[in-house]
């Protein structure tokens, strides 16, 4: 059964300790604040609660994160922030240590995984990894889908297909999975971010949280409220990006709770 909006009425809010929070969509776009999301941040710890940001979007490194939260008037520690990229590396790690890889991604994701001990190459690689590059060339894509051909282990950093702004949506990682499908006629072997439980099992070991006390909170079903579902977490859909009430009634995947956007969760913490 589809949930009534705005409204907790079995209490599943009271017993939540940690708000996994999507960021695009659910607590801003672009450089604003959604109405409301600051107010529900101090609420959270009001309530002797804890969140954490946790986004699909690997465009970005978790510093650059940081700075932008400072930019918009929240100052917030590197304990506040898990990507996909995080995630990403650690699964690389895990399943493919000591690799040659070849990452499709903005040089902030390059950075980022050369500073933990990936190592990054253009020429021979033995896996591909791709992310949220928004510095994407035509060359890139050619080299990409070449290497997906060869046939060697294709990882992806999340499925997303639109990033919301400001002014709408533009192309994703989705979107780029699409392209090199078209060509290549292969889609990721495997994808790290959300709905995966391999970034909600990166978080619950970061954040030292269990499962029955930890929300998902996103504006996307397919993403967000299905990596809470669908691996043992609270899954709450807000209204505030993607995903509206009627994409709810014809999907596959239900809420625990839905919301107008995060503001209306304050009442019930």
């Amino acid at each position: 059964m589809i949930p009534k909006t705005d409204t907790d009425e079995k209490g599943l809010l009271k017993k939540i300790r940690c708000f996994a929070l999507d960021m695009d969509g659910t607590v801003y776009l672009g450089e604003k604040w959604i109405e409301g999301a600051r107010d529900f941040l101090e609420a959270v710890e009001n309530a002797g609660k804890t969140y954490v940001f946790l986004t699909n979007n690997s465009s970005k490194s978790p510093e650059s994160y940081l700075k932008k939260l400072e930019r918009m008037g929240l100052k917030a520690g590197p304990e506040r922030i898990v990507t996909s990229g995080m995630a990403t590396v650690s699964y690389l790690k895990t399943h493919f240590p000591g690799k040659r890889v070849y990452l499709l991604g903005n040089e902030l994701l390059k950075e980022e995984f050369a500073g933990e001990g990936i190592l990054l190459d253009e020429q021979a690689p033995e896996v591909v990894t791709v992310g949220f590059d928004t510095t994407l060339t035509y060359e890139k894509l050619c080299r990409v889908c070449d290497l997906v051909r060869e046939g060697l282990p294709y990882i992806s950093t999340h499925p997303d297909y639109n990033c919301p702004t400001e002014n709408g949506f533009i192309p994703d990682a989705g979107a780029i999975h699409a392209f090199i499908h078209a060509s290549a006629f292969r889609y990721p072997d495997h994808i790290v971010g959300k709905p995966s439980g391999d970034i909600m099992d990166y978080l619950r070991e970061r954040a030292g949280v269990l499962k029955e006390e930890t929300a998902m909170v996103g504006d996307r079903l397919y993403t967000d409220v299905a990596a809470g579902v669908n691996n043992g977490y609270t899954g709450i859909l807000v209204l505030s990006g993607e995903a509206g009430r009627k994409d709810v009634e014809e999907s596959k995947i239900i809420p625990d709770l839905i919301f107008t956007s995060v503001k209306e969760m304050i009442p019930f913490l």
